[in-house]
């Protein structure tokens, strides 16, 4: 069982910048797959960023060039940093792993992931 906990989320400007954390258990896996998520009211959830064990990432098209995310592994905890924010960005963000593989092509998908944080809420006033 692995437990993840995000913070980090808030209020802010259009143009503004924000960094989400997410808190994870211990776990000893060397192939794994970290991804965040959001989704917004009425909206199904869609996957932001990923990161691999390997370092390799993948992101969203609609946040290329503006979010990267990234891990301290002796920390235990993945990063969002989140940069000119839009309005269209407001949502609840979710921290996801699979603890069982490197991400893959398909890691946007919500079913490669077994566990899940509680979220953190992000919004984006214009």
């Amino acid at each position: 069982q692995v437990q993840l906990q995000e913070s980090g989320g808030g209020s802010v400007p259009s143009g503004g910048s924000l960094r989400l954390s997410c808190t994870t258990s211990t776990y000893t896996s060397s192939n794994y797959c970290l991804g965040w998520f959001r989704q917004a009211p009425g909206k199904e959830r869609e996957g932001v960023a990923a990161i691999s064990s390997d370092g390799s990432t993948a992101y969203a098209d609609s946040v290329k060039g503006r979010f990267t995310i990234s891990q301290d592994r002796a920390k235990n905890t993945l990063y969002l940093k989140m940069n000119t924010l839009k309005p269209e960005d407001t949502a609840m963000y979710y921290c996801a792993a699979d603890i069982f593989a490197r991400c893959p092509l398909a890691w946007a998908n919500i079913y490669e992931y077994d566990y899940w944080g509680q979220g953190t809420q992000v919004t984006v006033s214009s």
